[in-house]
């Protein structure tokens, strides 16, 4: 019998975690007030959506320019653990035109685990790249950055996993 492998899940932070964009639009905030040394923004992260994430069958990973920040800030505001997180090369190769400057570190992060990506600036090169680059189970789901993570998301990333 082969050993299932838990598939990752990728997450970014500003879009999907913390919405933003919608015009004419108030969106609700969270206590507690975050510190004035940190974005404002970070009231804005639901704190639902930590057991939500957490519920899903997935190793969550951090993929966010928030880097360590992450862990320090936004992971005790969603009551998740420190999670791995993917570091990004200061000088790397430059992607194919097209393709979103995470995606060739995420396929390399992987390293033909199965995953689920995250993000509000997935596009169609980013599935195509990652289709001819990465041998496992891929799923790059682009959510709405006025909206958030819904519960539609959700349903998305745990059928997926099947």
């Amino acid at each position: 019998m082969v050993p299932t492998v838990t598939p990752l899940l990728f997450l970014d932070v500003d879009g999907p975690l913390i919405p933003f964009g919608a015009s004419g639009r108030e969106y609700p905030t969270y206590a507690p007030r975050p510190p004035r040394a940190v974005s404002p923004l970070l009231a804005r992260l639901d704190p639902a959506q930590g057991p939500r994430l957490a519920a899903l069958p997935y190793e969550l990973v951090w993929a966010t320019t928030w880097e360590d920040d992450a862990n320090t800030w936004i992971a005790p505001r969603l009551g998740l653990p420190a999670l791995p997180l993917v570091r990004w090369p200061e000088d790397g190769p430059e992607p194919p035109v097209g393709v979103h400057w995470k995606t060739p570190g995420l396929v390399a992060w992987a390293a033909g685990r199965p995953f689920a990506w995250v993000d509000d600036e997935i596009g169609a090169a980013d599935r195509a790249w990652v289709a001819a680059h990465h041998p496992g189970r891929a799923l790059l789901h682009r959510v709405d950055p006025r909206q958030g993570l819904t519960s539609g998301d959700f349903l998305r990333l745990a059928g997926w996993v099947g």
